[in-house]
């Protein structure tokens, strides 16, 4: 383990595990996922770790200014930790979160402060790596992950709306991103 994915493990504990242990759950799920691709990322595998534990820390009580987790994970990272501007756009943008800040009125925000990033590969693997881990960190489908979100809040909510919307660029980038992990001679699962 690198420096880097201990501190981001770190952060992510000290913000999630006692006041969001599900939550939490579901961060070392999102890692555990990030480690079985790190072939299939090189060079990046670091990056996409320390993204996969941080993803949600935005949902942190204290740190859910605007309610939009992504938002306000990044700009946590941004600003109380001077964090890399490649993975506080990660955090920002992981599973089409631009779909769900349209939704929130909170789009030109987030395409300001966080522009998304040009590396469809990483990207791809951070949806991969949060659309096919549970809310208890265990290993699922992009389809029931997908039905599970639509019935944890409910198909005409906010978040309901938004992934909606999302599933197919959600079943296309975890598509890919089994190809990848293929020709890499992996199984991401």
């Amino acid at each position: 383990m690198t420096e880097t994915h201990r501190w981001a493990w770190r952060i992510a504990e000290q913000e999630l595990a006692n006041t969001l242990p599900r939550r939490w759950s579901h961060s070392q799920g999102v890692a555990r996922q990030a480690e079985r691709l790190a072939p299939v990322l090189g060079p990046d595998a670091v990056l996409l770790a320390a993204a996969a534990v941080l993803h949600d820390v935005g949902y942190a009580p204290r740190l859910a200014a605007t309610g939009f987790h992504p938002l306000d994970g990044a700009r946590f990272l941004r600003d109380s930790h001077r964090t890399d501007e490649r993975l506080t756009r990660l955090v920002a943008n992981h599973s089409f979160a631009l779909l769900e800040a349209e939704e929130r009125g909170l789009q030109d925000f987030l395409e300001l402060e966080f522009p998304l990033l040009e590396d469809q590969v990483l990207v791809d693997a951070l949806v991969y790596c949060d659309m096919t881990t549970t809310p208890d960190g265990e290993l699922t489908r992009s389809e029931q992950r997908v039905a599970e979100i639509v019935g944890r809040y409910g198909g005409d909510s906010i978040v309901g709306r938004f992934i909606r919307r999302a599933e197919p660029l959600i079943h296309a980038a975890v598509h890919r991103t089994e190809e990848r992990a293929a020709s890499a001679g992996i199984q991401p699962r």
